[in-house]
């Protein structure tokens, strides 16, 4: 009977260590799902954009597009999710333009047109990258950029944020680190130890000194409600906090009106600050 229950354990450990070693050595096919054909541009919403290529600092092309709104004060620096490319957010794009906001969205490396493969680095690199073509290139004051990003976008979104000036921040869909949502998926393994990457949205968030709005939903399916209350409590102010409803892909339609007059609200807050609450210096 001892020997049963020995045999049984090693076969546990072992069937562990190779469930172990087979998440450590797939999690860049779990946080990153880029697609590469794009046949849909804003063109097909009969909107006005420029089909932008620009450099990284370690020199790589991205791709992305400049969609200008009518008389826009502000530019929204769109950090996407982790799956698609910047072709599966033309209803967010079609959204910022009909409230008056022109729109910058592009593709990380490895996405869509841009060119080579996806790291946690690379990505944080690609946000700086856009964020100073729109600053060097267009010549669009910081202090008329909002830096948004959902879901895995916004903890990207957030890092940049923690880097460099901005009108505001604003949050989507996220979670408070890589090793947290590693924790809800697989809640019997070290994630810790296994973890290859970071994306820390809570600590990027610390370092934010613009204004902050957070959106979630709590019938989010892959986020947890619980990240963005915890992201809320270390917000800086002024912060805001949007609790939207359905799922963590459509939220944002599902939740139209609420999400639509939310935007309202906080631009208007915005115009009424001024550039009086500019994030850090860009590096």
């Amino acid at each position: 009977m001892i020997l049963i229950i020995i045999e049984i354990v090693i076969v546990l450990i072992i069937v562990y260590s190779i469930l172990g070693w087979s998440l450590f050595l797939m999690q860049s096919t779990f946080v990153y799902k880029p697609t590469q054909d794009i046949y849909y541009t804003p063109e097909e919403l009969s909107l006005d954009f420029e089909d932008v290529v620009f450099k990284t600092k370690d020199g790589l092309l991205l791709n992305g597009w400049h969609v200008p709104a009518d008389n826009s004060r502000f530019t929204v620096l769109f950090c996407h999710g982790n799956g698609g490319n910047i072709m599966h957010r033309l209803d967010s794009i079609n959204f910022f333009n009909n409230m008056g906001l022109s729109c910058f969205i592009f593709d990380y490396r490895g996405y869509g047109k841009s060119q080579g493969r996806p790291t946690e680095d690379g990505t944080y690199l690609d946000a700086m990258a856009a964020y100073k073509w729109l600053v060097e290139e267009k010549n669009i004051p910081a202090e008329n950029i909002i830096i948004f990003g959902r879901s895995l976008g916004a903890s990207i979104a957030a890092n940049l944020a923690s880097k460099v000036k901005s009108r505001s921040l604003v949050i989507e869909s996220t979670f408070t680190s890589y090793v947290d949502i590693g924790k809800k998926f697989y809640p019997y393994m070290p994630i810790r130890l296994f973890a290859k990457f970071k994306y820390r949205t809570i600590d990027y968030l610390k370092e934010v000194h613009c204004p902050v709005m957070i959106v979630h939903s709590r019938d989010d399916e892959i986020m947890p409600f619980e990240f963005a209350l915890k992201l809320y409590q270390v917000a800086n102010e002024p912060s805001e906090f949007i609790e939207i409803y359905g799922s963590h892909n459509d939220g944002f339609i599902t939740s139209d009106e609420i999400y639509k007059k939310a935007w309202n609200k906080w631009l208007e807050f915005l115009k009424e600050q001024g550039a009086k609450s500019l994030g850090q210096q860009a590096s």
